[in-house]
């Protein structure tokens, strides 16, 4: 029990009486007057039949439960309790809260709930054991998606909660709630509005509930949700722009998904991040996995196919940034040069550097299948490429500098 001077005096009427503690249990005599039920248990069991308040003699000696009086006085405990939890925070601003202060925190989480929200937080980061406590609290999930589903809920509060999310995404069982209109349009919000950490909490959060065909059209169709990502293609943050080019990958599988981020000027957004210089290994091969998904449809492979420029810089990553980005450069390749036969994606390969990669690639130790892609791709380019295939084919192995 909190101190009874803690922050505010004790009420009379919450103790007992006899007692005079804060009572736990209050019921009342048939006189009226009200006790802790232990306290007067022990009167009447010591022999005596007078209230001990008023000295009237009892008529009966039944006990009623003070239902309400124990309402206001678990509420006034509460209280304190939230004080002297604002308190010892402020004495230490870094403590983790106790399994016993979350619940209480959880259970008030409309009253400050910016400060609760950060306290649960700390909490929830401090280890797996803590998430597994929150994710097993009954009512937590449903007190945070409130927050989620309120318009009312100003940016911090919004990131806060985004946050906690992030922080339990392998606790979530059933994510479909936040597929709800608007709880999309919060995590909208925090895209817009919020900070670069929000963001790709914010994007993370979409990844993971994007689990099926029918989360994936829901979020693809979300007004403003696709335009809002594919910007952040340019923004100057490698873990954001590296956090939405996973969630693409991760959406684009249903081909009603391609053709509304293709309509939203993506791929042309992909060929910047390939054409800069500073741009991560991580976000190259991100990049070129993702064209490769896009090239599985037509829009994307009329636009791909045809931007010259395009093709260029990802013949030009073959063999310069890495086995995983070569495998994706040469698959899109591939496809439109042997699969589908597009002459200019033809052209554009035999007119770069693309030809002596790949007769390198044939004779590299990468992957089977990607040798066997080469080998395609240098039969029809062949002919395209005929005045060169001489010194193509004097090319030393030794030039792909070890990458295989």
């Amino acid at each position: 029990m909190a101190r009874d001077d803690l922050y505010v005096a004790v009420p009379s009427s919450f103790r007992c009486p006899i007692s005079l503690d804060v009572m736990k249990s209050p019921v009342s005599l048939c006189t009226g007057v009200t006790y802790d039920r232990a306290s007067i248990q022990r009167w009447l069991d010591s022999g005596n039949n007078t209230c001990p308040a008023t000295m009237q003699v009892l008529e009966s000696k039944d006990l009623v439960p003070n239902r309400n009086l124990q309402r206001l006085i678990q509420i006034w405990l509460d209280s304190v309790a939230r004080r002297q939890l604002d308190a010892d925070s402020v004495r230490n601003s870094a403590a983790v809260p106790s399994q016993n202060q979350v619940k209480l925190l959880v259970k008030h989480l409309d009253i400050n709930c910016f400060s609760s929200l950060t306290k649960i937080i700390c909490f929830a980061r401090e280890s797996e054991e803590n998430r597994e406590f929150l994710a097993k609290m009954d009512g937590f999930f449903s007190k945070v998606l409130d927050f989620m589903r309120n318009a009312e809920s100003g940016i911090k509060i919004v990131e806060q909660v985004v946050k906690i999310l992030d922080l339990m995404l392998t606790k979530i069982s059933d994510k479909k709630p936040l597929l709800e209109t608007n709880c999309l349009s919060t995590i909208l919000l925090v895209l817009q509005r919020g900070n670069s950490d929000s963001q790709i909490e914010a994007v993370r959060l979409l990844e993971s509930i994007a689990v099926d065909g029918e989360s994936k059209l829901k979020i693809g169709q979300k007004e403003g949700l696709v335009a809002e990502l594919v910007k952040s293609l340019r923004k100057e943050n490698p873990r954001l722009i590296e956090a939405s080019l996973s969630f693409f990958i991760a959406i684009t599988m249903p081909k009603r998904i391609k053709t509304v981020v293709i309509q939203y000027r993506i791929i042309p957004e992909l060929k910047y991040l390939l054409s800069q210089p500073n741009t991560t290994t991580s976000i190259t091969e991100k990049a070129l996995e993702l064209l490769e998904e896009l090239s599985t449809c037509k829009e994307g492979r009329v636009e791909i196919w045809h931007d010259s420029v395009l093709l260029g810089r990802i013949a030009e990553t073959v063999l310069k940034v890495s086995s995983n980005a070569t495998e994706h450069a040469v698959a899109i390749l591939w496809s439109g040069c042997y699969l589908f036969r597009d002459r200019k994606a033809q052209e554009a390969v035999a007119s770069s550097n693309g030809m002596t990669k790949l007769l390198l690639l044939m004779q590299s130790n990468c992957s089977p299948a990607v040798r066997q892609m080469s080998g395609d791709l240098v039969k029809v380019s062949k002919p395209l490429a005929a005045p060169m295939m001489p010194i193509l084919l004097a090319a030393p192995v030794g030039v792909m500098g070890g990458v295989g």
